[in-house]
């Protein structure tokens, strides 16, 4: 990786929100994939993506990812309390535990 490509990186907490509003559309195809791969290793089963309102495009790019994801159990959109159709709940598979 080159030190142009290490600036540009963002750290995002695994904590089981990911919050879409700071990307840009075309960085969502491969974070949020990635995002659900950590939390599933880290055990994080139960995540919130928040993807806003708006027209409603965004929400279905991210179901679209979600529904090609094996790693994912199954996804809806949040109640009221969780950010009603501008977020969506996603669980997760537990991820292979495999006996050492």
């Amino acid at each position: 990786m080159s030190g142009a490509e290490q600036d540009n990186q963002i750290e995002i907490p695994i904590d089981g929100t990911l919050d879409l509003h700071t990307f840009a559309p075309h960085e969502v195809k491969d974070l949020v994939p990635e995002y659900l791969r950590e939390c599933q290793a880290r055990g994080v089963l139960h995540v919130r993506i928040v993807h806003g309102k708006g027209t409603g495009t965004l929400r279905r790019h991210v179901h679209g990812i979600l529904a090609r994801m094996p790693e994912v159990d199954r996804y809806a959109l949040a109640g009221e309390t969780g950010g009603g159709w501008g977020a969506t709940l996603v669980t997760l598979k537990p991820g292979d535990l495999k006996p050492g």
